[in-house]
């Protein structure tokens, strides 16, 4: 904090994060805060383009980056960027972290002091951009007070999961994310308890089984990708077992939430496949784990259930980056799968007349940074956020449901609105898919473009005792294709004639950051992904559509 003191930033300067997560981050993070900083996390995967809108509209006078490649794409923006040509850029991988340390010894003693005394609950604290799904991303200002005040209240209410002495909770989502970065805070601030890092998830498994975490927090496709790798990698008999343990699993799961419970037959069942899978599925994450916490996306209600057949309750939230992370959340002690929880204490939920969720409460955001047409939009006039989310309550205790977003609702030819979320969420829990397109405004009938999970591909061509292949020749195979219109029609089995995916394309490459169809934060950019396969779009109402019923009963996402 001393450091950044000596490096001649006034209180209110903005400061730059550029890195995986990692301690140095934490540790940056709230020596801003100490020193009176505001600071701004820059995605790691961000281009030369991203990076400068934000830091040039944040007003960033001073970026710590990770590595050199990260010192030298910001370098070039000094150069040619006239409001940049001023900032600062200090590099982990060139030890300069270590530097501010010592700079920060000839710093008064009592500075740092001042600084901390002069900030109050509406002192900012950051500014976290928006993913841009849908423009140019939005820069969200919160408050130490935001912060502070929603970590005061969600902590006593997930003690297992944010608190106590015998809490070790992995963090490996970006801290750019606002989830991460609540889940960094409240743990923190929590004073007890261990919080470990890991810069992504490549070498998972091994991460999980070193540190042994009692709580782990990812986004859903992380818990979709270790049930398919399970899956995939148990062939024979072992597979046939294993899908007998994950129905064993769900069946279980779905009892506890009857008055009656699960029956004795079914708790046989369930104690003999925890000692042949779950305990080893258990092992996976690490041994110690018993809750996880789900969020930046809905997660499948069947995989919830699994999961806590298995002995990990899911824990599962609902956000925004405007409300600091969670504003609503499953608990321990009172959770329903396939909602996303009752609203945390200072949080108050409602539905418009439309049906879209408005929130307000302690961790709502002050406005949008630089840009107070944005603000006013986003509010009722009587103060509430506008989430441009749709949902419903369920049950006597309010239990939210995210049914899709207000924006993306597609109107077909014949006039019926469709949210294609819950279709492209159900068609990501297959093992060969890795992202999902829905299309079909003004169309005669709901389609999709699907990408291949390229991870995933050669387990399971193994599993189905097929030979190797490329994404590319995958994407035209007909077995590959037959195994997906199996998946699409037990998606379809979920939603009316109408809403069903009648036609869909499987795609020969998929939606990266790097090729501009994905946010930093995973999100597809849908236009952008529409404009760019114009072409395949128009083709798929040139076949014969796709019967959107399946002929047997529902299977296993694996047994696609």
């Amino acid at each position: 904090a001393a450091g950044l003191v000596a490096r001649g930033l006034q209180p209110g300067d903005a400061v730059g994060i550029m890195s995986h997560t990692s301690y140095e981050w934490t540790l940056l993070d709230f020596a801003a805060w100490e020193a009176g900083l505001v600071v701004v996390p820059v995605y790691e995967t961000s281009s030369a383009e991203q990076a400068r809108w934000i830091l040039t509209d944040a007003g960033v006078k001073l970026i710590v980056v990770e590595n050199e490649a990260m010192a030298s794409m910001v370098g070039a923006l000094t150069s040619t960027v006239p409001e940049l040509a001023s900032l600062q850029v200090l590099c982990v991988e060139r030890e300069d972290v270590l530097g501010l340390i010592k700079a920060g010894r000839g710093v008064d003693a009592g500075e740092l002091d001042r600084r901390t005394a002069a900030l109050t609950s509406q002192s900012l604290a950051t500014i976290v951009y928006t993913s841009g799904t849908t423009g140019r991303p939005k820069g969200v200002e919160l408050s130490h007070g935001n912060l502070v005040h929603l970590c005061v209240n969600v902590c006593p209410h997930v003690p297992e999961v944010l608190g106590g002495a015998e809490v070790r909770f992995l963090l490996f989502l970006p801290l750019a994310h606002v989830l991460g970065r609540f889940v960094e805070i409240a743990v923190v601030c929590s004073r007890s308890g261990v919080l470990g890092h890991v810069p992504d998830v490549r070498n998972l498994v091994n991460d999980l089984g070193s540190f042994r975490p009692t709580a782990v927090l990812a986004v859903p496709r992380v818990f979709e990708k270790i049930y398919n790798a399970a899956d995939a990698k148990a062939t024979g008999a072992k597979q046939k077992v294993f899908r007998l343990a994950a129905k064993t699993a769900i069946a279980y799961s779905r009892a506890l939430d009857t008055p009656q419970g699960p029956s004795r037959r079914l708790k046989a069942q369930r104690a003999a496949f925890d000692k042949l899978v779950f305990s080893t599925l258990r092992s996976v994450l690490g041994g110690q784990v018993t809750h996880v916490i789900s969020g930046g996306g809905p997660l499948g209600e069947r995989l919830g259930h699994f999961y806590r057949g298995a002995g990990v309750t899911v824990l599962e939230g609902y956000g925004l980056t405007e409300t600091m992370g969670p504003c609503s959340v499953n608990l321990p002690d009172a959770t329903r799968i396939g909602t996303v929880g009752t609203p945390l204490p200072g949080c108050a939920i409602r539905l418009d007349d439309d049906g879209e969720i408005l929130v307000r409460g302690i961790g709502t955001f002050t406005g949008y940074h630089n840009n107070p047409e944005a603000t006013a939009e986003a509010f009722t006039a009587d103060g509430w956020l506008r989430t441009g989310d749709i949902g419903s309550f369920e049950g006597a205790e309010g239990f939210l449901r995210i049914t899709g977003r207000k924006k993306e609702l597609i109107v077909t030819a014949g006039g019926k609105n469709v949210a294609p979320a819950p279709l492209e969420d159900r068609l990501r829990g297959h093992p060969l898919v890795s992202q999902v397109l829905v299309v079909g405004e003004n169309r005669p009938c709901i389609g999709a473009l699907l990408t291949l999970d390229a991870e995933m591909l050669p387990l399971w061509l193994s599993s189905h005792g097929l030979e190797e292949m490329t994404v590319v020749d995958a994407a035209r195979d007909p077995r590959v294709r037959a195994a997906l219109e199996r998946a699409v029609a037990r998606t379809n089995e979920a939603v009316s004639r109408a809403e069903s995916i009648r036609t869909f394309e499987v795609l020969p490459t998929d939606f990266t950051v790097a090729n501009g169809l994905l946010t930093p934060s995973l999100k597809v950019r849908r236009a952008e992904a529409e404009e760019r396969f114009s072409a395949e779009i128009e083709a798929l109402y040139t076949r014969t559509p796709l019967v959107p019923s399946a002929t047997a009963s529902p299977s296993q996402d694996g047994e696609g």
